[in-house]
């Protein structure tokens, strides 16, 4: 089979298309014709080794994991003995970077366990773009934000992969949405369903008078003092992504400012969860979510595909087809 393997860390280039064993599924899992896959921050930082901490997972001086992709969508073609939820020809979809990674490839042998039927709504393509992104603006909302019918909800990054799902899954709690992104984006965010939407480079969310219930940062930089300044007095901010400084401030300042008031500021560690991913299924064949997709890269195009995500200005979800 054909896959994108990378024995070093640096830029994309680094990474190399190759051909490489077809995996056969041992007896407790499935092997997954790969039809489409998507672009997260976790393959980004593991081609390149930065920040260095990454390399506690990926290795110190050199990749322990040659094969990167956490999203995955496409047809089963083969299970093992004891992979009984499944058959030849299942339509599935997956976040598989708790079980190997890999899904920069055209096959991936998976637990069973890990996976989940496609929802019937989407095609593969947007089917890829779902998992991570999606299973992270979820578990920020609803599991570190506490997210409650009728509050307001800031979303800082609303244009980008995480975010565009955060503004949807927001709605679909019922709260009142706020979106911030740049003025190229305004357009975007509405169209998702936010209530309100920012324009960053024209207004300071922070400054503004405007007092929220939830804050999700999910990209860019805000001090940790501004977020607080922005949330109402029992609000709670959620920085599920975007530079070091915004996600370490409030691992390391965040305890010590929730002494000085009933203000929470916290990060949120994310994990890929099968009934999370469930969940989020639910909400697409509802009609509440659909994945917003930038761009799409075919697989020998994946050093490019990289690249442009690297440059952080998608709105919405890099994907790449086999």
């Amino acid at each position: 089979m054909k896959a994108i393997v990378y024995a070093e860390y640096g830029p994309p280039d680094v990474l190399q298309l190759k051909e490489t064993e077809k995996p056969v599924p041992k007896e407790n899992e499935v092997l997954v014709k790969i039809l489409a896959t998507s672009v997260n921050y976790s393959d980004w930082g593991f081609v390149r080794g930065k920040p260095f901490m990454v390399r506690m997972w990926s290795g110190f001086l050199k990749p322990k994991q040659t094969l990167l992709g956490a999203d995955i969508a496409g047809r089963i073609e083969a299970i093992g003995s004891n992979a009984k939820q499944f058959k030849p020809g299942d339509e599935v979809f997956a976040e598989i970077s708790g079980v190997g990674w890999g899904g920069f490839a055209e096959y991936v042998a998976v637990p069973g366990n890990a996976l989940v039927l496609k929802p019937a709504n989407l095609t593969f393509e947007e089917a890829a773009a779902v998992p991570q992104a999606a299973c992270v603006a979820l578990q920020g909302l609803r599991d570190k934000g506490h997210i409650q019918k009728g509050q307001k909800v800031l979303v800082f990054g609303a244009s980008g992969g995480i975010g565009t799902f955060a503004v949807q899954i927001a709605r679909s709690f019922g709260a009142e949405v706020t979106g911030v992104c740049s003025t190229s984006n305004l357009d975007l965010v509405r169209s998702i369903g936010a209530d309100h939407v920012i324009d960053y480079t024209q207004e300071d969310f922070t400054r503004n008078g405007l007092h929220y219930d939830l804050i999700l940062a999910t990209a860019g930089f805000r001090s940790l003092f501004d977020y607080r300044r922005a949330l109402s007095p029992t609000g709670i901010h959620v920085a599920t992504g975007g530079s070091l400084a915004q996600v370490f401030q409030p691992m390391l300042l965040g305890p010590w400012l929730t002494m000085f008031g009933k203000k929470k500021l916290c990060t949120l560690s994310a994990k890929a969860d099968r009934n999370d991913l469930e969940f989020i299924k639910g909400l697409i064949e509802a009609g509440k979510v659909k994945p917003v997709i930038d761009r799409r890269f075919t697989l020998k195009e994946t050093a490019e595909a990289l690249r442009y995500y690297g440059k952080g200005h998608s709105r919405g979800k890099v994907v790449i087809t086999m």
